[in-house]
């Protein structure tokens, strides 16, 4: 689906996402939550994407927020923060646990609510002219223990707790010693080597990735949550498919495998 504040393309295997309000930052409103939701639904139930790149218009911000314009119709009660509140939250559940391999291209401002975006997905690539905050405490607002709990599975207690404290814009670099971004490119190379990442993440065997995904989701959660028959199962499903064929008979040709995602 495309909307005018939520762009989708594809290219190929690869699916995109484009958060569209270059004007202000791509800050999120109410309706770019749910269109974002409904985008990352169709990637994953359309069965031929294989990997979803999320990114912002524009050359100043991946995501700088909520769109705080529209926060005079979108939270003027409690039943409408509420509202608002539960379309965050749906949207970025369904971005977490999103069958296929997710990565956040930030070009520029990943803030507040956009880096609990780029948070929710599996691989954060920057250029290095990007800045990140989470400026909660120079709001004075409460932020969600689930949200602290996964900016500390990231970056770990003692940077979260910086993060939260000095309420201060990191650079890319400061970002990548942190292990809040995998990789920092100069902005000229961003598009192109997210787009060979992309492809590359593309040409490998679907049903092992989504294996890893689950094992590393699972691993995340208390030991005693944990679904290891889950895991098991879908370690099987490789062995028992016709891409782990393929892969190893690629491999004896010597030439490069085509999986099918069964």
């Amino acid at each position: 689906m495309t909307t005018d504040r939520i762009l989708t393309a594809r290219d190929g295997a690869v699916g995109h996402i484009t958060f569209n309000n270059p004007e202000r930052h791509n800050a999120m409103s109410l309706e770019m939550w749910r269109d974002g939701e409904a985008a990352i639904r169709e990637f994953c139930e359309a069965g031929d994407i294989r990997v979803i790149m999320l990114t912002g218009a524009g050359e100043k911000a991946f995501v700088a927020g909520a769109d705080i314009s529209k926060f005079g119709e979108e939270r003027n009660s409690q039943a409408a923060v509420d509202e608002y509140g539960a379309a965050v939250k749906s949207f970025q559940d369904t971005l977490t646990v999103a069958p296929v391999p997710t990565i956040a291209k930030i070009g520029g401002y990943a803030i507040g609510g956009g880096l609990a975006i780029a948070l929710c997905c599996d691989i954060r690539i920057a250029s290095d002219d990007s800045r990140f905050a989470v400026p909660a405490a120079k709001l004075g607002l409460g932020y969600a223990a689930t949200g602290i709990e996964r900016l500390m599975q990231i970056v770990g207690p003692s940077f979260a707790m910086e993060i939260f404290y000095t309420a201060r814009q990191f650079d890319a670099g400061e970002a990548l010693a942190m292990g809040l971004v995998n990789r920092v490119l100069p902005r000229a190379d961003l598009e192109s080597y997210c787009s060979d990442y992309a492809a590359r993440i593309a040409g490998n065997a679907p049903l092992t990735i989504r294996a890893v995904k689950t094992a590393v989701t699972e691993n995340l959660k208390a030991h005693a949550e944990r679904d290891m028959d889950l895991c098991a199962e879908q370690v099987a499903a490789c062995f028992a498919s016709e891409d782990y064929i393929e892969g190893r008979t690629a491999f004896m040709e010597k030439r490069k495998p085509e999986f099918r995602g069964r």
